[in-house]
């Protein structure tokens, strides 16, 4: 029977929630700061994944203009009911020790849209999921957020219910569940098997010492009486694993029967113990025991690499292309932009047909404006490339290809203008808000053309650029790749370095860089 290695979901891909509908499982995953919102991927044998669709592509469902880093798209719930999908999800505008966290509801008959405008449910707090009862009843769970002083800020999972007729939450809101000693309860999905109600939570925040717990109850309201075995699944216990950070969990039966858990993981480098690939999405099966508790099939409570398929027919999705052309009327899925649409006011692949054509606007710095395009990266070790070309008049001019974390940590190979060199290439970087120039600019002028790469393998990021795209020289010395990580940055988010291209103009005049080809290989 094939196996499926973990994580399925390699790099920024974390919060996972998952439905089936037939013989199709879709998963989604939070996408933060990053538009189009939420992250669908489809499979037919838990084992090969896609990503097919992002919901939340308009700004009357999404507007992430200004949205702190790490802000933005938090935790979505996936479900289906009486042939119509149901998105739920937070948009954190604010997220220090008093957080602003909208919760809202879209839906959709095809899970490859067009989605609904929102429905407005509450903002006590994040981590939404809406339950359907077996009596027809669709009921909201969320965790709720104590912002006194003093107080545990993980107050508790609340519970009331949503009417569709209404399309709001109506009746009275219960606190139907505290948590456990290992704190910071939040993640909340509940199922019906057997007659329980049964409770999924995450607990002990999203880093090392994340968890997932499990109680249950016969009625909907509690109490809840906690797995005696608790937690189900952790590795916060053994730092030698190679799935660490496991927690966030959500369950999914097969057409067989069978049980399986999809759950966050972050793989550390094991020289630097930071995760560049942020965190991302592993799958567990799991069982029920004899006395009605869920467990790991393989034992205990740690996350395997390997673990036992479903026994459905295995079915691969065509191998996804190295380079990118820009011929599609469209950008590629992987692609995602910097808190704002795809618009022509920032972007254009009908300008100049085969080329992205990027308008520059803000900075870096910018949590508004920017034009920035990028993809995740999904492996340790890969060579991302573009080719451009751009002609600036101007320092405040700048294009090129980007190792992206957020707006205070990245490393940029940007092709701008100096008053002595002309047309110039040269490497800025962003380390917790300070910047660097760790080389001095080259001169390129009367290039037509640039080609631009990035080489990363583990920790270590060195740049190179090229007339032709055939013979490449070095620039700068060998960067620190790990910065791009949760772990090193220092406003406390949690996202996965990303690779793209970016166009900047600060004198506002909006000067163009066209790209001809963008590619991404990863390297074993």
């Amino acid at each position: 029977m094939p196996t499926i290695t973990n994580p399925i979901l390699p790099g920024f891909n974390p919060d996972p929630s998952i439905v089936r509908v037939g013989d199709d499982y879709y998963l989604a995953t939070s996408t933060f700061e990053w538009f189009p919102g939420v992250q669908i991927h489809h499979s037919k044998d838990l084992i090969h994944w896609r990503v097919v669709a992002h919901p939340l592509n308009r700004l009357s469902q999404l507007d992430l203009r200004g949205a702190p880093s790490s802000g933005g798209v938090w935790a979505p719930c996936l479900t289906y009911c009486d042939g119509l999908f149901y998105l739920i999800y937070t948009d954190v505008k604010a997220r220090g020790e008093v957080k602003d966290t909208h919760n809202y509801l879209v839906t959709a008959p095809d899970i490859l849209g067009e989605w609904s405008d929102p429905v407005y449910l509450n903002s006590t707090g994040f981590d939404p999921s809406l339950f359907h009862d077996d009596d027809g009843r669709k009921w909201l769970v969320n965790m709720v957020w104590d912002h006194r002083q003093g107080r545990n800020p993980f107050a508790g999972i609340a519970l009331q219910e949503y009417s569709p007729a209404e399309r709001r939450l109506v009746g009275p809101e219960y606190n139907i569940f505290k948590g456990t000693e290992l704190g910071r309860t939040e993640g909340p999905h509940l199922y019906k098997v057997n007659g329980y109600y049964y409770l999924l939570t995450a607990e002990g925040g999203t880093s090392l010492h994340h968890s997932v717990t499990l109680a249950r109850s016969r009625s909907l309201f509690g109490p809840y009486q906690v797995h005696p075995r608790n937690p189900v699944l952790t590795s916060w216990d053994d730092p030698t694993l190679p799935l660490q950070k496991a927690g966030h969990g959500d369950l999914v039966e097969t057409q067989r029967g069978d049980w399986y858990m999809v759950h966050l993981c972050g793989r550390p480098i094991p020289t630097r113990g930071r995760c560049p690939l942020g965190r991302e999405t592993a799958i567990q099966k799991v069982v029920w025991s004899a006395d009605g508790w869920l467990e790991l099939a393989d034992g205990g409570h740690h996350p395997a690499l390997e673990v036992e398929g479903p026994g459905l027919p295995e079915q691969p999705w065509p191998q996804e292309p190295v380079r990118d052309d820009f011929d599609a009327p469209v950008l590629s899925p992987h692609f995602q932009i910097l808190r704002i649409p795809f618009t022509e006011d920032h972007f254009s692949l009908r300008e100049r047909p085969g080329y992205l054509r990027i308008k520059g606007r803000e900075s870096l710095s910018s949590k508004h404006s920017q034009s920035l395009v990028a993809r995740r990266q999904q492996a340790f070790r890969y060579t991302a490339a573009a080719g451009v070309e751009f002609e600036p008049e101007t320092f405040k001019q700048m294009a090129g290809l980007i190792c992206f974390y957020d707006t205070q940590n990245w490393f940029y190979l940007r092709i701008s203008h100096d008053e002595n060199l002309g047309k110039c290439l040269g490497i800025l970087s962003c380390d917790n808000n300070r910047f660097d120039q760790p080389a001095a600019d080259v001169s390129i002028a009367g290039w037509e053309r640039c080609h631009l790469r990035a080489r990363v393998d583990y920790d270590k990021l060195q740049f190179y650029y090229s007339p032709d795209g055939e013979a490449w020289t070095a620039i700068g010395p060998e960067l620190d790749a790990s910065r791009l990580a949760d772990e090193y940055c220092l406003e406390g988010t949690f996202t996965g370095a990303m690779v793209g291209l970016c166009c900047q103009d600060l004198t506002g005049r909006r000067k163009a860089a066209d790209f001809d080809y963008f590619e991404y290989l990863e390297r074993s």
